[in-house]
């Protein structure tokens, strides 16, 4: 009679990852389905028109700065979002639109494009979403520092639309660079987590930090973030700030986003988690200096092999 010994079974750590591997591999399933049954669609006939967010340049004599996002063209647009930046000088006729798009870096030697344009045209069909928008004195600061940044855009010559660098690198770039630009960008923005030339670096908002594998994987932690992780581009995370959810594919679920200001709710957060810290601190040094004065058990040996008889 063979006696089942409870050392040889099947550790649970295994059948968890296991599981997270299949998970993985249905979803992986689930993208090339989308990709190879998405209706063909052209960009020629798509409507580029005006979705009327910016204000006209003869109706508004002050400086303008603002961050768009809209879903991506064709099968990309289950996956993520573009991004780009318009920005209109004070008492100028027109807007200047920084973008990248990677299908003109084979003919133009470049995937930056900065030009006069509508600001806030639909994405090839997609509504723009208006991320954060400036005015006055603080567009007037920003608007140097963005065409400085992207005139020096270290990746103009590379894009990938996976892991990056691509449109999300390049506007999330814009941003790390423009004090007071305060909101992040979407967490379906695939690619704005890898930063160009290195690992660590600040998040979009500059109230936090990112680790990142040049985009194949990383976390960020920030007051305007909260806590996000990345693989392959796709994010995860929840924000405290302003209740929500972050989802891959799916974007932000919870309170809207919000430039980053200080108002009852953050103060409170703050002190809870700071309290929260000094309190897991606490009671792990405790829990370490009773087991320090604590008389040590004996512990059996695992038995390797099944008992037989």
């Amino acid at each position: 009679m063979r006696h089942s010994n409870p050392y040889n079974r099947r550790h649970p750590s295994r059948n968890k990852w296991r599981l997270i591997f299949w998970l993985f591999m249905a979803f992986l399933l689930l993208c090339g389905a989308l990709i190879y049954f998405h209706p063909a669609e052209n960009w020629k006939t798509a409507d580029r028109s005006s979705s009327g967010l910016a204000p006209l340049p003869s109706e508004e004599p002050e400086a303008v700065v603002q961050v768009y996002a809209a879903r991506a063209f064709g099968w990309r647009k289950y996956f993520a979002v573009h991004t780009w930046i318009a920005v209109k000088e004070k008492n100028a006729g027109f807007y200047t639109v920084y973008q990248v798009m990677g299908y003109q870096l084979p003919s133009r030697g470049t995937s930056v494009s900065i030009s006069r344009d509508i600001p806030d045209r639909k994405w090839f069909g997609a509504e723009p979403e208006l991320i954060q928008e400036l005015r006055g004195t603080a567009a007037e600061k920003a608007i140097p520092v963005i065409s400085r940044t992207a005139q020096d855009y270290p990746h103009a010559d590379t894009y990938w639309i996976i892991p990056g660098p691509n449109s999300n690198t390049f506007t999330a770039t814009l941003m790390r660079e423009v004090p007071e630009l305060t909101v992040e960008l979407p967490p379906h923005a695939v690619g704005k987590d890898y930063l160009p030339g290195g690992i660590a670096g600040r998040t979009e908002s500059g109230t936090g930090i990112r680790i990142n594998l040049w985009g194949l994987a990383g976390f960020s932690l920030g007051l305007a973030e909260g806590a996000e992780i990345s693989l392959l581009g796709l994010n995860a995370g929840f924000d405290l700030l302003r209740p929500a959810l972050k989802l891959p594919m799916i974007g932000r679920i919870g309170l809207p986003d919000a430039p980053v200001g200080w108002n009852w709710w953050s103060v409170t957060l703050l002190l809870f988690t700071v309290g929260f810290i000094f309190f897991r601190i606490f009671r792990h040094m405790r829990r370490k200096r009773r087991q320090a004065h604590s008389i040590p058990h004996f512990r059996h040996p695992r038995t390797k092999t099944s008992e037989r008889i």
